[in-house]
C-alpha cells in the first residue's frame, strides 16, 4: 500500500470528485456511511456518544456520523465549535440535515478564546465544560482534520484538554485532533487529542507509523471510502506499507532441486558469554530457506551450536573466545552475516574490516559489526553498495548522530542510506526498510512481545537466508523482516506477549 502525505491526499479526494465523478458532499456521505458502520460492528449496542465537531469537513464527517448513529438509536449530542461562525461548504449541509433530522441536541460555540477569556459568555463555557464533563460513554473527536499545520491554541487546545481527561472511549475520525499527519516534532503534545481508536480514512497517517505518536493514535483502523484507483497510481510516493498482499513472492522449490539450489550462507558471529545469540541467528537462517550454513564461531562454542543447530557446519576460530582470524576463502559464500555477539575485540574489527574490503557477496550487518563501526566511523566508505544493515535505535543513534524522534531518525536514515548506497532496517514497531532510492517501506507485522533479547539476532538470520537464496536486497529486508514480525505473532498468539521468548519466533517461521 502506498503512503500519502496529508497535501496529497487531499489532492486525491479532489481527483476522485472529478473523475468518478461525485460530489464532495456525496463522499463525505460514503466516508461517514463507513465509519459508522465500522462504529455498529464495534459496539454491541447504542452508547451515550458526544460528537466534538469542528467547522471543517472533518467537523462535517462528524456531524454525518452523529445523524446517522441517532438513526440506529444512540443517544447523541453534539458540541459544535466554529470559528466566527463560518462553516465549510459540506459542514453546513450536514449541519442542516442534523437540524433537519430533530433527534440530536446540538449545542454551538462561535470563535475560539480559551475558557479564561472573558469575551467567552459565561452561559456558553459552562455549557461547554458541563457537555465535556458529563463522561459520556464514547467521545468521537471530529474537531480538526489531517490539514492542520500549526498548534492547537485557546479554546481548541481547552477543548482538547478536557476531551483528554474525560473517562470515556475517545474515538477519532480520520486523525486525532491537533497531531500533523507526518512530522510533529515542533508540535505541542499537550494539545493533542489522545485518542483509543483512530479512524483513519482510506490510508494511515506517516504519523501513526512512528512511536513519538502511540499515546494520541491509539489503536488505528482503515475506513475504505473508495478514493478513485487511478488517482491513487498515478500520485508517486516513497513510502509505503508492507502487508501480506504486498510481500516479495517467495521463490518456488523445483521438486528435482537440491542444496545447492538454495545458496551457502556464511554467518559470523559469537563470543564467550553471547554464543546465544550465534545459535539463534544459524536457527532463524535455517528455519528460512537456506540450502547450506557455515557458521564461523569461537572454539568455545563448536560444541554449543554442533548441538542446538546440527544442520550448520561449523568452522571453529584459532581463539577460544571472540573471532580473531578469517581461516576460510570468502568465495564459496552467496551471503555473509556478521555481527549477532560478535564483540568489538581489535582482531575482531580487523575481520569485519577484511570482510568489508574483499566480499562480493551480499552482506547483512548487525549488532557488535554496526558497534565496530561506529568506533571506526573511516570504515563506512568500505562498506559495498547494497549491503543490508539492521540496527536497534541505539545501535543507528552511534552510528550516525542523536535524533529528536522517529521521523528525525528517518530523515538521517534516508541521507545514510543514500550516501553509503545501502539498506537501512531501523528496527521497532512498524519496522522502517529505508532503501538507497528514497523510498520507505514500513512493516504492518509483529508486536510488542518481541521486545526481548535475541529478536534481533532472528532478524539477522532470516535475512542472511534469503539473501543466500538469491532475492535482492531489497526483497530480503522487506520479505525478511514481514516474516519475523508474522512469527513473532503467531508465536504472541500461543504463548502470551510477555511470556514468549525469541526462540518462539523461531518456531513459528
Amino acid at each position: 500500500m502506498k503512503l500519502f502525505t496529508t497535501k496529497q491526499i487531499k489532492q486525491l479526494d479532489a481527483y476522485t470528485i472529478t473523475h468518478e465523478p461525485i460530489s464532495s458532499i456525496q463522499l463525505m456521505e460514503r466516508a461517514s456511511v463507513a465509519i459508522t458502520d465500522w462504529l455498529l460492528q464495534y459496539f454491541e449496542k447504542p452508547q451515550a456518544v458526544l460528537v466534538v465537531a469542528g467547522a471543517g469537513n472533518n467537523g462535517g464527517d462528524g456531524l454525518a456520523v452523529a445523524r446517522l448513529l441517532a438513526t440506529c438509536g444512540f443517544e447523541v449530542e453534539v458540541l459544535l465549535i466554529s470559528d466566527g461562525g463560518k462553516l465549510s461548504a459540506d459542514c453546513e449541509v450536514n449541519l442542516k440535515r442534523l437540524k433537519e433530522q430533530g433527534k440530536v441536541k446540538i449545542v454551538e460555540t462561535h470563535g475560539c478564546a480559551s475558557f479564561e477569556n472573558k469575551k467567552k459568555t459565561k452561559k456558553e463555557t459552562q455549557s461547554i465544560e458541563s457537555l465535556l464533563n458529563a463522561t459520556p460513554a464514547v467521545i468521537i473527536d471530529a474537531l480538526f482534520g489531517s490539514g492542520l499545520n500549526r498548534p492547537l491554541e485557546g479554546l481548541y487546545a481547552d477543548v482538547v484538554k478536557q476531551i483528554n481527561k474525560a473517562n470515556a472511549t475517545v474515538i477519532s475520525i480520520d486523525i486525532p485532533s491537533g497531531l500533523f499527519g507526518e512530522d510533529n516534532t515542533h508540535n505541542n503534545p499537550e494539545n493533542i487529542v489522545k485518542a483509543t481508536i483512530t479512524l483513519t480514512i482510506q490510508f494511515p497517517k506517516i504519523a501513526f507509523l512512528l512511536p513519538e505518536n502511540e499515546l494520541f493514535v491509539g489503536n488505528w483502523h482503515i475506513i475504505d471510502i473508495g478514493l478513485h484507483p487511478l488517482g491513487i497510481e498515478q500520485t508517486n510516493s516513497p513510502y509505503y506499507f508492507v502487508d501480506s498482499q504486498s510481500i516479495p513472492p517467495q521463490k518456488k522449490r523445483s521438486k528435482f532441486s537440491h542444496k545447492g539450489n538454495y545458496g551457502h550462507a556464511l554467518f559470523i558471529g559469537g563470543s564467550y558469554g553471547k554464543m546465544g545469540a550465534a545459535v539463534l541467528a544459524s536457527r532463524a537462517c535455517l528455519r528460512s530457506g537456506v540450502g547450506l550454513l557455515t557458521a564461523h564461531i569461537p572454539e568455545c562454542g563448536v560444541n554449543i551450536l554442533q548441538t542446538t543447530a546440527p544442520e550448520a557446519m561449523c568452522f571453529p576460530d584459532k581463539d577460544h573466545s571472540y573471532i580473531s582470524m578469517l581461516n576460510e576463502e570468502l568465495t564459496p559464500y552467496s551471503a555473509i552475516g556478521i555481527g549477532c555477539g560478535l564483540g568489538t575485540e581489535p582482531t575482531t574489527a580487523k575481520v569485519l574490516k577484511h570482510i568489508l574490503e574483499n566480499a562480493t557477496q551480499a552482506l547483512v550487518l548487525d549488532a557488535d559489526a554496526l558497534n565496530i563501526l561506529s568506533l571506526h566511523p573511516e570504515w563506512l566508505s568500505l562498506i559495498p553498495p547494497q549491503t543490508i544493515i539492521t540496527p536497534h535505535p541505539k545501535e543507528f543513534e552511534r552510528l550516525t548522530e542523536s535524533y529528536k524522534n522517529r521521523f528525525h531518525q528517518l530523515t538521517i536514515a534516508l541521507s545514510f542510506s543514500k550516501k553509503y548506497r545501502i539498506f537501512v532496517v531501523l528496527k521497532g514497531a512498524h519496522t522502517a526498510i529505508v532503501c538507497p532510492d528514497g523510498s520507505v517501506y514500513f512493516n504492518s507485522t509483529g508486536n510488542a512481545g518481541m521486545a526481548k533479547g535475541g529478536s534481533g539476532d532472528i532478524l539477522c538470520g532470516i535475512i542472511l537466508s534469503l539473501l543466500a537464496q538469491g532475492y535482492t536486497p531489497k526483497e530480503s529486508a522487506i520479505l525478511g523482516v514481514y516474516t519475523h514480525g508474522a512469527a513473532g505473532d503467531k508465536a504472541a498468539q500461543l504463548k502470551g506477549q510477555s511470556a514468549m521468548i525469541a526462540g518462539d519466533i523461531i518456531e513459528q517461521l
